[in-house]
């Protein structure tokens, strides 16, 4: 019998085949040479083109387009869709209008976090959840059924893709016109465009200036607005690229799946601000009893800012960071862990986001981390590493 010899791939392929799903724009960003994809929300996604760092300082300097057809849209709507939405998450929905977005979480009964989309009131009993990572579609069917609530639960084939960076109103105003400049952050407008139904919104995965286009009939007509924002945005010199890690973490944006889980709450990664989790409303909330108790005892591990030490980090999605880097005290004590991290191109070091003790979460306190090329100083800094104030995505 002839032995079979399996090659050593250096950089193993993720299979591109029918199982899994494809974003609504997988061939129209595929045109532009995809180079490597991740799996979210079940689907491809375009992690970068060839180049994280020159499409970092694209993000930085100029405008950039996104295919986000991953964050898959979870649409309530009916009788009772908004008690039922106020019931899903921490924050209080009476304070969120039509036309309004909010970044909130789901929260389980242990107040671990399944999910943290941005949800936008589309109409006045009509919500949509823009999915990060997790499957909060059979989640919320299950509350649905559960409760008896008068909802309707499904998805919608409504697809995102993202305009960002310091040039994107001018692209904006020359795509949809003036009136684009009327949308507050974090608000939605709705509008045509070539013929097409959109909702734009000023939101995004920066913290830079910029907009979602969420497109109705995805499946049908994501090939026609893929194609009049890229020849709108020409003169502009806009630039596909896949969702910039490196900025995201100077930022101190949360992704779901490494930096927070169901195994997290928000009050362990720094959220526990009055009006993301608002513990004294009325509403009872899933988690809401279990957030309070929490509070009351105290968290025991924070997520915090860390400059690592060392040679550059890589931009997170280059390969550079398979697993979370281990972190230590000085005598090797196992403490935590970086959750993400990278080289920062601007700042000219290594930044990281870590869960550690409470008591070892103060600025200053020095840690130490096991990096891939062996292990380095790092110390807790203030997060966001860029921007503190988050003034530049309301500009």
């Amino acid at each position: 019998m002839t032995e079979l010899v399996t090659p050593k791939v250096e950089e193993p392929k993720v299979l591109l085949y029918t199982r899994l799903r494809k974003s609504p724009y997988f061939w129209k960003s595929r045109e532009h040479g995809v180079a490597s994809y991740s799996v979210y929300n079940h689907t491809y996604h375009p992690r970068h083109y060839g180049d994280p760092i020159g499409e970092y300082w694209s993000l930085l300097n100029g405008v950039t387009l996104w295919d986000v057809g991953v964050e898959r849209q979870v649409e309530i709507s009916g009788p009772d869709a908004f008690d039922f939405t106020n019931l899903l998450v921490p924050r209080d929905l009476t304070k969120c209008a039509v036309g309004q977005c909010k970044y909130v979480f789901i929260t389980a009964p242990d107040g671990g976090i399944i999910n943290d989309p941005v949800l936008l009131r589309v109409e006045r009993n009509r919500f949509w959840l823009s999915l990060a990572d997790s499957d909060v579609l059979l989640w919320a069917l299950g509350v649905a059924h559960a409760g008896g609530w008068n909802v309707t639960v499904k998805e919608i084939d409504v697809s995102p893709v993202q305009i960002q960076g310091p040039k994107a109103k001018d692209l904006m105003v020359d795509l949809l016109g003036p009136t684009i400049l009327d949308i507050g952050y974090y608000h939605l407008r709705h509008y045509r465009l070539d013929g097409l139904d959109v909702v734009v919104s000023r939101t995004g995965y920066t913290s830079e200036i910029g907009y979602e286009i969420y497109l109705y009939e995805a499946t049908k007509n994501a090939g026609q607005l893929w194609d009049v924002v890229w020849r709108v945005g020409q003169p502009h010199g806009l630039r596909p690229i896949g969702p910039s890690h490196i900025r995201r973490i100077e930022g101190g944006m949360l992704a779901y799946g490494c930096d927070i889980t169901l195994d997290t709450n928000p009050l362990e990664v720094g959220y526990d601000y009055r009006w993301m989790v608002d513990l004294e409303q009325e509403a009872d909330f899933i988690g809401k009893q279990a957030l309070i108790e929490a509070k009351a005892r105290g968290i025991t591990r924070q997520l915090v800012g860390v400059r690592i030490d060392g040679p550059p980090l890589g931009s997170y999605v280059d390969g550079t960071m398979i697993e979370p880097f281990e972190v230590r005290t000085g005598d090797g004590t196992l403490v935590g862990s970086v959750t993400s991290a990278c080289h920062s191109p601007r700042l000219e070091y290594n930044i990281g986001l870590a869960m550690v003790p409470i008591g070892l979460s103060e600025l200053g306190t020095e840690l130490v981390v096991a990096t891939p090329t062996g292990s380095q100083r790092a110390v807790v800094v203030p997060k966001p590493f860029v921007d503190p104030g988050k003034e530049i995505p309301k500009g």
